[in-house]
């Protein structure tokens, strides 16, 4: 039945009239809910919770009448606050012998300034570095809350801007080292050369490095006996590891961070702006089935991201990619990464053989310190895999020389090393502060008998966007030898083979490394004073 019909059955109205009854009804029913209105309340009660909170703080309101300005605020919203904070613009106004309106000014940009520090202090509470050991936990859940005053926050905080500052500088490592008895110097290395940032008395310091050995799981009651260890740590959604060595210095204990390379994951060969030649016998390298590929160079020289840019050439969705590591820098997506933990008894060794069961295609060494290590991966790369490996040394000759001091078997070497590349790091010139050289004559003839234009040719200044040192960034050199039958063969015979090693083919080595770095000097990219220092 009807609406109509009904109201006009009961007799409530005539029927005539049930239309505008109707819609006096319907009218009735819905204002109340209309959209509006209710977003309206709903914002206003809101508001008003949120304004009792902003009274209850307030230093407006005396002490005492907390409670009631809560209960008024609920009710009123902003009428209460806005009384109060024209009272208290008279007052001031009254005392200072001021205008209302200035008086008024200031108070207003005071007050925008608080709202703006709120807003800074949670964005940098966000941004907060917060160091971890390598399962996650602070150090607050570390030593529980209960007991966080053995660490002070005055330390810690004094960690953390260390370990940021270094982050922010872009630095490979963090050295805290005792100068004296009184003193440490805290020195960060930064495109390869150390700089030193500030000294801190002996207390405070010893404070710092128990607290990085806390996270980094070591022993704080060892302070002579050599440590390892690794934390982490994360500012907003970054994540940076380091791994941490402790050793009994003269003066006290030195501790050494390492902070480990996260991009090299993502690293490729053309990301490294090689010489097209050089690239294209590195792919070509990669390519083939099985084989040994050395990558070797001193100490920060680049050989682990060199060898994960070539890993990173490797379609991985159709060749199994096996990596033995210490530790593991970088994630690479379908790989398995495996890492060396001495202390487990898991060894390059004892690793490599496991491996060699789980078929892989290619097998990535993360450093040949031993006989055995290297004994395996060269009867790995005979046996139809595709070894990479880094090894500490100078040069591509002094890498040979290096394998058979290590007692590997003048055969085995020859028959499975396949390429040997050796590396350095050359800085980068600061865009913003480069200059053209100033040459000497001599150097000016011998660039124009070459057909070098020396307008091409910069020198370092600095400024303070490269922290004074003329230099931003690293940019690698190679010397890329290929071993061929001629070379196999002496390798194999092993007679005169390391004299020869040691004198011509080390020399030779390190000539390519300088054609290769004056290459970038001609482009701009280096200066010549950065050759001499890092080939010499």
């Amino acid at each position: 039945m009807q609406v109509s019909e009904t109201i006009a059955i009961i007799g409530l109205t005539p029927l005539g009239s049930v239309d505008a009854v109707r819609g006096g009804l319907l009218s009735a029913v819905e204002l109340p809910f209309n959209p509006l209105r209710l977003i309206l309340l709903i914002g206003w009660v809101y508001l008003c919770m949120y304004l009792v909170q902003r009274a209850h703080f307030s230093p407006l309101v005396p002490k005492k009448y907390k409670t009631v300005a809560n209960v008024v605020t609920l009710l009123t919203g902003p009428f209460l606050l806005l009384t109060l904070f024209i009272i208290d613009t008279i007052r001031k106004s009254r005392q200072t012998q001021e205008g209302f309106l200035e008086v008024l000014k200031r108070q207003v940009r005071h007050a925008v300034l608080a709202v703006r520090s709120i807003h800074l202090r949670s964005d940098e509470e966000d941004m907060a570095l917060r160091l971890l050991d390598s399962s996650g936990r602070s150090i607050d859940e570390i030593y529980g809350h209960s007991d966080m005053k053995r660490v002070d926050a005055r330390i810690l905080g004094l960690t953390e801007a260390t370990i940021g500052d270094a982050l922010d500088r872009r630095a490979s490592d963090i050295l805290i080292d005792p100068k004296d008895q009184s003193t440490y110097t805290v020195r960060l290395r930064i495109d390869g050369t150390l700089r030193a940032v500030q000294e801190l008395d002996a207390d405070t310091s010893r404070a710092m490095i128990n607290s990085i050995k806390v996270v980094a799981e070591m022993d704080i009651a060892e302070r002579r006996r050599p440590q390892d260890g690794a934390f982490m740590a994360r500012r907003g959604d970054v994540t940076a590891s380091f791994r941490v060595a402790s050793a009994g210095a003269l003066q006290g204990e030195k501790l050494s961070i390492r902070v480990l390379n996260k991009d090299a994951g993502s690293f490729t060969l053309a990301d490294m702006d090689l010489p097209e030649k050089q690239v294209a016998l590195l792919q070509s390298q990669i390519a083939k089935p099985a084989g040994m590929i050395l990558v070797s160079g001193p100490t920060g020289s680049g050989k682990t991201t060199t060898m994960y840019a070539m890993l990173n050439e490797i379609d991985r969705f159709t060749r199994n990619v096996i990596t033995v590591e210490d530790p593991i820098e970088a994630v690479l997506p379908e790989a398995s990464q495996i890492e060396v933990n001495p202390k487990a008894e898991i060894t390059f060794a004892k690793t490599l053989r496991s491996v060699l069961r789980q078929d892989p295609d290619v097998i990535c060494v993360g450093e040949i310190r031993d006989e055995e290590t290297a004994e395996i991966a060269l009867r790995a790369a005979q046996t139809g895999h595709l070894v990479t490996a880094t090894i500490h040394c100078e040069s591509n000759a002094t890498a040979i020389i290096r394998l058979l001091d290590l007692g590997v078997s003048p055969l085995l070497l020859s028959a499975g090393l396949n390429l040997l590349v050796s590396q350095r790091l050359m800085r980068r010139l600061c865009e913003r502060c480069k200059a053209p050289a100033h040459l000497s004559d001599s150097q000016i003839n011998g660039f124009r008998k070459k057909g070098i234009d020396r307008e091409r040719i910069f020198e370092a200044v600095g400024c303070k966007h490269c922290g004074h040192t003329g230099y931003a960034g690293r940019i690698a050199i190679l010397d890329v030898m290929v071993v061929d039958t001629a070379l196999r063969n002496e390798i194999a015979k092993s007679g005169s083979l390391v004299e020869r090693m040691r004198t011509q083919e080390n020399q030779k080595g390190l000539a390519e490394l300088r054609k290769a770095g004056l290459r970038k000097v001609v482009a701009g990219v280096t200066s010549l004073e950065e050759i001499k220092r890092v080939v010499g």
